[in-house]
This record gives structure tokens, sequence and C-alpha cells, in this order.
């Protein structure tokens, strides 16, 4: 069966419009979502457990009669790991040494510095408290998810990382929890959907209340993290998957295609992008999308990913593509190019940049060490992956001297009159020094 993807020529007639339509996503958009998690925001904060245990019986299919039912062991945690099949512990330890390796270089510290007069002035870098990691269940199991979310606040120096993973029909994921006990994850509940990010935004006679929730989630999730924003802090309302390359048209195009298949295989939303010079090229990866898809297993959701958000796209050359990329600012960017370094500087808005052929976003995902939780949708323009940085806050320092209090209490008390705070200028102006 022939798969018909969008080829587009940039420059030409409608490119802009199509373009633009093509990449149009809004994740959090559909009014019954809204009002459904409204209404399990306010049931769960009302009700607490209790309406814990209803939504997770019925939308899980579980039969718990407490909450104690749905809260992990750290021994069940441990067992898990402990029993895992050699190559899989293995893989995951070399992942997770690799992600902590990465991430100790993102650390802030504290810093200060003294003027002339005594006055001191500074940074107080301190980590979180509490923090809560949503985790996908059942079919959509990512135990790399969980790596990817718990390590860096465990480098911070979060004290408690409370995790929530929904398991339906009581199916557990032994590589979600093995993971789980490697990242140092505090506490497990299997919760998921709407009413996890309630209970962890607001806290119930289980769930402690936490200070920031990260990780991925279906449109009921994003839409109930959007919805606790300003309660509690979140790491962004992510899209669907996306991968963009740019390629010169020399890399083997068979790795081409599958690395579009890396990201369409995710889901029927997920979108996969060539940009190339070279128009033959583009039509040997086409071909080369024809040949490989009928043997890949998720074969039907890459088809009707390809076909409904792909984009095949000719440009001029690879300053061109660069120029188009920085406008599209993707989630993953592979630059499938002989000197991925001259190119680097012009790329200014992506989320990753994997460089160079040999490079697969896929290593990205699993062990590379950089994070994996990257914005989508265009928000590459603003934000940054996740990071120690996310877990940690930053507090200013200020401690004048006599001598420095009076000076710039000559300065406040000028523009503090000039605004009509008298009290603002008055409280400065008790520390200025009498000339006596």
């Amino acid at each position: 069966m022939t798969l018909e993807i969008t080829r587009l020529v940039a420059g030409q007639t409608d490119f802009d419009a199509k373009l633009d339509a093509l990449l149009a996503w809004e994740s959090v958009s559909d009014k019954q979502v809204n009002q459904i998690v409204d209404d399990v925001i306010a049931n769960v904060r009302s009700r607490g457990d209790e309406a814990l245990v209803e939504y997770t019986n019925r939308f899980d299919r579980m039969n718990a009669e407490s909450m104690a039912e749905l809260e992990m062991s750290q021994a069940r945690l441990h067992e898990s790991l402990k029993n895992l099949p050699a190559d899989q512990r293995t893989a995951l330890e070399i992942a997770a040494k690799r992600i902590a390796d990465y991430h100790e270089r993102q650390k802030s510290e504290s810093w200060r510095y003294t003027e002339a007069d005594g006055t001191v002035l500074g940074q107080q870098v301190t980590p979180m408290d509490r923090v809560g990691i949503y985790v996908p269940g059942g079919k959509a199991a990512y135990p790399s998810s969980v790596l990817m979310n718990a390590m860096p606040a465990k480098v911070a120096g979060v004290k408690e990382i409370i995790m929530v993973v929904p398991t339906p029909d009581g199916v557990v994921n032994e590589l979600v929890l093995a993971a789980a006990a490697l990242s140092g994850v505090d506490r497990v509940f299997t919760l998921g959907g709407a009413q996890a990010v309630a209970a962890l935004a607001y806290g119930t006679e289980t769930v402690p209340r936490v200070d920031k929730i990260v990780g991925p989630g279906n449109i009921f999730v994003a839409t109930a993290k959007r919805a606790v924003f300003g309660a509690v802090g979140i790491d962004m309302i992510a899209g669907p998957s996306e991968i963009l390359i740019i390629c010169d048209g020399k890399t083997n195009p068979d790795w081409i295609a599958m690395d579009l298949f890396s990201q369409a295989e995710h889901d029927e939303d997920a979108q996969s992008i060539l940009i190339c010079h070279d128009a033959s090229y583009i039509d040997q990866v086409q071909a080369s999308i024809e040949k490989l898809l009928p043997t890949m297993e998720r074969e039907e959701i890459i088809r009707t990913s390809l076909k409904n958000r792909a984009i095949l796209i000719q440009v001029d050359d690879l300053q061109a593509a660069a120029e188009l990329s920085n406008r599209i600012a993707p989630e993953h960017l592979e630059l499938s190019i002989e000197d991925p370094e001259a190119l680097l500087p012009s790329i200014r808005h992506a989320g990753a940049i994997f460089m160079g052929r040999y490079t697969a976003e896929s290593l990205g995902d699993y062990c590379a060490g950089p994070n994996h939780v990257l914005p989508t949708s265009g928000t590459a323009r603003f934000s940054s992956p996740l990071g120690v940085y996310d877990f940690q806050k930053r507090s200013s320092i200020i401690m004048f001297s006599a001598e420095g209090a009076s000076e710039m209490g000559k300065v406040a008390s000028v523009l503090a009159r000039g605004e009509s705070l008298t009290a603002h200028a008055r409280s400065a102006e008790y520390r200025i020094l009498s000339d006596k």
C-alpha cells in the first residue's frame, strides 16, 4: 500500500500556510475534557482518599478498598530491581549512571560578593522539598521516564520524590518499579489521570502535597497540570513527540526512514519532518519508508502518523534548512550532515540537538545522558529540557552595612517618593546616617 506523505518545496506558493497548518497543535483545548478534569480535581480536593480510590477503581478497572492497596512499598520496588533479567538491570544501571553524571554538571551553587562598604549581595540556591513524578502506565509504560524525571531531582537534592503511575487492570510494569528503586524514589502510588495530578497538587490524607509536578501523560493529565499550575509548579504542557532531521543527502536513507519512524511510533499525532536540499534523496527516503514500514510492529500507528503529520521538505541549502528548523523549533533535531559543528551556530531553537550521522535520537531517549523531557510544539523558542535547575530555587541575598544602607537609602527615598509610596521612602530614610 503506497503511503502518501506531504512534500513541500520551500519558497513555493502557499508553502508557509501549508507548513503552519501541518505544524498546528493544541494539546489542551477540548471543553468537555476541561470540564471532566475540573470536576475530578474538585472531587479529590473535597473527598481526598475516598475520591482517589473511587476514580482508580472506575478508570483503571481496579477493586481497591483503601489507599493502602494503592501504595507500593520500598521492599516491592527493590524486589522488582532484584528480579530483573541481568541484561535489563545492566542497561538500566548504565543509563542511570550516565543520566546522573550529565545532570551533576547542571548543579548551580550559591554565590556572594562584598562591596567596598561591606554590603553583601548574592544568591542562595536550594532544592525543593518534595516533587511529584507522573509516569504513564498500562501499555505506555516508560521506565526511561522514571530515570529522566527522578535522577535530576535527586541530583538537585530534593528531599522527597513521590511517583504516581497507573496500573490499569492491575498490570504492573516491573521495569518501571525497578527504575523507581534505582532512582531513589521515596513513595509510589498506583494512581493515574487527573485524580493523580490533583492529589499531588493539593494532597490527601495519604498522598502528600508536592511543590512541583513533572512527567508526561495523556490529555487529561496535561489538562490537569495546566489547571493546578499556580498551586504547584509544573514542568511543561507537552504535546505529541516530534523529530526534525536536516540531512545533506549522504546518510543511508534507511537510517533516516527509521529515525522518522522512531517518533511516529509513539502515537498517531507524533510528527516526523525531513529537510534536505536534494529532491532525489528525498525520493530515496520515501522508498526506504515504503520498504521498511511493513517490518514494523507498530506499523499502523506509524502509517497514520506519517500520513497525517509527516513532512518532507526540499530547501535550497543547509543554511536555509537551519533557518526553517528555527522557525519550527523542534523537540528533537538531528543534524545528519558531514560537518554538524559548522551548522550548529545557526541553530537557535531546539530541545535537543543530535550531531552527526551516527547520533540516533533514540540514544537520547534512553542512555546518552541529557534529559529526554523536552519542549514540544515550538516551545523550544522559550523553553529548555528538564534539568537539575527545574528542581532548585534561587533566593536573593541582601545584607547592607550601615554605610551602604545610608547611601542606598537616599536613592530609594527619591524613587519611592516618585512613586508616592511614603512608607517605603521613610523606611529607607530611617537608615540614613546623620552627617553629625
